[in-house]
């Protein structure tokens, strides 16, 4: 016969403990079920996650180092001649207040068509810098999200594969690039920057860290050397998360000093009505019938989580789970002087310092 356990809870405790029981669909479910599931949510992703970051730390060096210093080598002469993201530094102008400056980074998930967010930033009267990813650029622009309306600019590429040059390739950039400020690193495929040059976009070059823990051995440290050799004050660097999303949040208060950083599209996860088959396969070659979707193994490396903010279930791949977990981190340590309002209204990037609300609620309260 198992131990009973006695507490006391007040009734206000019960209530939204029943209430979340039912949104997590355990409405029907002994409260021992319910417990375990929460235990296992909070205890497993933890170790989980450690395990996930050593293999997709290896899986990026093991396939990107030959990208990463062959890009760099071909970009050297364009990183020597143009222009570093210190330039694009506020702090230098007397007017400036890091915390009256605020910017949206617009990422491509799906909570963006979702919620119909490119409508309605075009439609507002938001004041602040606008950081767009790559892959998001040409929805925002056809979306009237444009440099005509939001003067303050900037698209962001980090990423090493030319693929990216696609995010470039389109009539509506050629038609708005010369307004456009674009932040790459170094290591971007040169097929992308040429893009973006012929677009008219203006190139701002920084350092992406990834293997800066080696100390002089390793290629940050090389490759900063081979940019002071010409250019004396260096690019600033920043972590990157794997991700243009997490790039672009570093940029907007480390490279722009902007004090508040709201986020859309930043869902770092799947919808749980996603098909299978466009889980599994993100950013591997497994076939949609190696997994049954009800084994415990599809359940460690593709977790369903719960979003207390937004009241929504997400799932998440090995790939989201890297991304996400880096995020959270990143910004539970930034500055104080740093708030980050999640207005993604979808996802699992929420906790420790994320401040989450209806993006209409964003752009009504935050528009500084």
């Amino acid at each position: 016969m198992s131990d009973k356990l006695e507490f006391y809870i007040t009734d206000e405790t019960l209530q939204k403990m029943l209430s979340i029981k039912k949104e997590m669909g355990y409405e029907e479910k002994e409260w021992d079920e319910w417990f375990n599931h929460i235990l296992k949510i909070i205890f497993s992703p933890k170790t989980n996650q450690s395990e996930i970051e050593k293999v997709m730390e290896k899986m990026y060096y093991d396939r990107l180092y030959e990208n990463w210093v062959s890009n760099f080598a071909l970009n050297l002469h364009h990183v020597w001649n143009e222009s570093s993201a210190k330039d694009l530094d506020p702090s230098n102008n007397t007017e400036y207040e890091k915390e009256n400056n605020s910017a949206i980074v617009i990422g491509s998930g799906p909570s963006v068509k979702k919620h119909r967010h490119l409508e309605l930033l075009a439609n507002s009267d938001y004041k602040g810098t606008i950081i767009c990813c790559d892959s998001a650029l040409r929805n925002a622009l056809n979306a009237g999200v444009t440099p005509d309306k939001f003067p303050t600019f900037y698209v962001t590429t980090i990423d090493t594969d030319q693929i990216i040059r696609k995010y470039y390739d389109d009539p509506i950039v050629d038609a708005y690039g010369k307004k456009i400020k674009g932040i790459f690193s170094t290591v971007v495929n040169p097929l992308v920057t040429e893009h973006a040059r012929k677009a008219g976009i203006k190139i701002y070059w920084l350092h992406s860290l990834f293997d800066y823990n080696e100390g002089k051995k390793s290629f940050n440290q090389i490759s900063a050397l081979m940019v002071r050799a010409r250019k004396q004050r260096g690019l600033p660097a920043i972590q990157t998360g794997g991700n243009v999303g997490t790039s672009s949040w570093f940029i907007a208060w480390q490279i722009l000093k902007c004090g508040l950083v709201g986020l859309i599209g930043i869902n770092h996860s799947w919808d749980e009505e996603t098909p299978l088959v466009d889980i599994i396969s993100h950013g591997s070659g497994l076939n949609h019938t190696e997994i049954d979707r009800n084994s415990s193994a599809f359940e460690k490396l593709f977790p369903k989580i719960y979003n207390p903010e937004f009241n929504c279930h997400c799932i998440l791949d090995p790939y989201f789970q890297y991304y996400s977990n880096a995020l959270k981190d990143f910004i539970a340590r930034s500055p104080t002087w740093v708030t980050t309002i999640n207005a993604t209204e979808g996802g699992c990037i929420f906790g420790k310092r994320i401040t989450c609300t209806k993006f209409a609620e964003f752009l009504q309260k935050y528009n500084k």
